[in-house]
């Protein structure tokens, strides 16, 4: 019987066993980018915020004066409620003397932006902690070195 298959196929003979284990590899390794691309764009798209989350843009230091800039990255509107500031994490002081660029203190959601003006009088060369509280949501804290 194996004669008659040898007669079927003629002189042809297989690829080598090294060309067929490469091949597999290259099958492998294609197989393996295909899933973390897809992975890491399914990843990508499920991890935006929701609710309100709020993020530091920058912090501006003028004499008198911190301005901090603050961007909403989660699904829901946010107003700011509170913002404090303090030397140390233990010593926050809730500040009276804040304005807010729009003046209601909104921040649109995905991506709108606020402008919060402190009065403040600052020293140069040290850390400020800060905690800007929403009426809902969770508070920014972070913390910035005056010039």
């Amino acid at each position: 019987m194996n004669v008659r298959l040898r007669k079927g196929f003629g002189n042809k003979q297989g690829i080598s066993p090294i060309l067929a284990t490469l091949l597999l590899i290259v099958i492998a390794v294609a197989a393996i980018i295909v899933t973390y691309a897809w992975i890491t764009t399914y990843m990508g798209g499920a991890t935006s915020r929701a609710g309100v989350y709020l993020q530091k843009d920058a912090v501006s230091w003028e004499p008198g004066n911190i301005t901090i800039y603050v961007r909403n990255t989660g699904t829901e509107d946010a107003y700011i409620d509170k913002v404090y500031i303090g030397t140390s994490e233990s010593n926050l002081e809730l500040q009276s003397s804040v304005t807010f660029n729009p003046a209601s203190g909104f921040v649109a959601k995905e991506g709108g932006l606020v402008t919060i003006i402190v009065q403040y009088d600052w020293s140069n060369d040290t850390w400020y902690y800060f905690r800007i509280v929403p009426k809902v949501g969770e508070p920014l804290t972070f913390q910035a070195k005056s010039p």
